[in-house]
């Protein structure tokens, strides 16, 4: 497994830091980052339905490669938003897959 690439990400975070709105608080900045996890969620199940032609107004609207770009989004805005609230994101990151990782072979 490839390494992540939290300078990427740091860099993603100072990026938007600067360019986000300046009326907005320190606070408010995190939790609608935190909050844009869910928006990005709701973009992979409409490329699922899409996908799978669920809706019949919209038939086969997407594909699965628009659902795994999906996905990669909810992962990256995860992990901005992870980076935005603590600057240990890398090791709190690891730690957990780690547990989580463990877990699984504890049974």
């Amino acid at each position: 497994m490839q390494d992540t690439d939290w300078t990427t990400i740091a860099r993603l975070v100072e990026w938007l830091d600067k360019e986000s709105s300046t009326s907005l608080s320190p606070a408010e900045s995190r939790l609608l980052r935190i909050l844009k996890i869910t928006e990005e969620a709701g973009e992979v199940a409409e490329a699922v339905h899409g996908a799978m032609g669920s809706n019949p107004r919209k038939g086969a609207s997407h594909s699965w490669d628009d659902v795994q770009s999906e996905l990669v989004d909810v992962i990256l805005t995860g992990m901005v938003a992870l980076y935005t609230i603590t600057p240990d994101a890398p090791k709190i990151f690891a730690e957990r897959i780690e547990h989580i990782a463990e877990r699984s072979l504890a049974k």
